[in-house]
Order: structure tokens, then sequence, then C-alpha cells
């Protein structure tokens, strides 16, 4: 994209497009049923995902902003060029019980080794998505809207 637009960015930025299917399977592998579902974010991304999954499962869910690893380089490519696709990324939601064996398995996979807890699912607030900001203030998040993300590809 920075190519397209005529940016000079760092060479320190680099591709995230990855297979993520050892590293699911062996998620899968240790906790199976108690992972309730598995998103790809990559076209529609994490807000969107994340307003899709609380429509569809009857749920809130409330985020924590300072919690997304955002690396500062590509915040700043994003402040200048709007959204991008991330490629190399899976949403999953689990039960509360196993999410430090589910981040354990992660971790031991160069795919998921910034993986961390972003939110959680509530049982009020239905259908809403709550982002706590750092400032703290929550910001209601929706749907990305008719233009998806830009393909990289």
């Amino acid at each position: 994209m920075g190519q397209r637009f005529g940016l000079e960015l760092s060479d320190s930025l680099q591709t995230d497009c990855a297979p993520l299917n050892k590293m699911v399977h062996a998620v899968l592998d240790k906790v199976g049923p108690q992972v309730a579902l598995l998103r790809d974010p990559t076209r529609g991304g994490l807000g969107t995902v994340l307003k899709e999954i609380a429509d569809q499962s009857q749920v809130g869910i409330k985020v924590e902003e300072t919690a997304i690893p955002i690396h500062a380089e590509v915040q700043s490519v994003c402040d200048i060029l709007g959204y991008l696709a991330n490629e190399g990324k899976v949403v999953l939601v689990v039960e509360p019980e196993v999410t430090d064996e589910v981040l354990q398995v992660l971790h031991g996979f160069e795919e998921g080794k910034e993986a961390v807890l972003i939110g959680k699912t509530l049982d009020k607030n239905i259908g809403k998505v709550g982002l706590q900001t750092a400032i703290g203030g929550v910001r209601l998040v929706d749907l990305l809207g008719e233009d998806q993300v830009p393909r990289i590809c």
C-alpha cells in the first residue's frame, strides 16, 4: 500500500501474512469444545468481526483498547492510509477457564507469540461492542461499512 501511494516506509514493517492452521489445530487439540468460535478479521477488521460476533451470538463484548497489540510503525501507517488488512491473525472466543491454556499454546508458535486477551463477552448490552479507551471512556464499535478493508495482494 505504501508503494501504491509513494510512501517511504521503514524496513521494520514486515508482512503479517501467515499460515495459522497448525496453531489453530494445536488450540483445538488442547481445549477442543471450549473454543466457541474462530474468525479471520482480515477484510472487515477486528471491530467488524467483534460486532458480528456480538450480533450473531447475542452477547455484549467489552474490549480493552490498550490490550490490542498494535506496533507503533503500523499505527503510523494506518494514521496516514486509514484501515489496512491484517492477514495473519485469528480471533478466538473461548471459555474463560481455558484462556491461559489457549494463550500458552498460541505463544508456542511464532505466529501467536503476541497473542493476548483483549476482552470478554457480557450477558448485557446484547449486540453491542464497547471499546474501553486508553483515556477511560467507552466507545461503541460498529461494522466497518460498505467499503471493506482493501486487499493488499
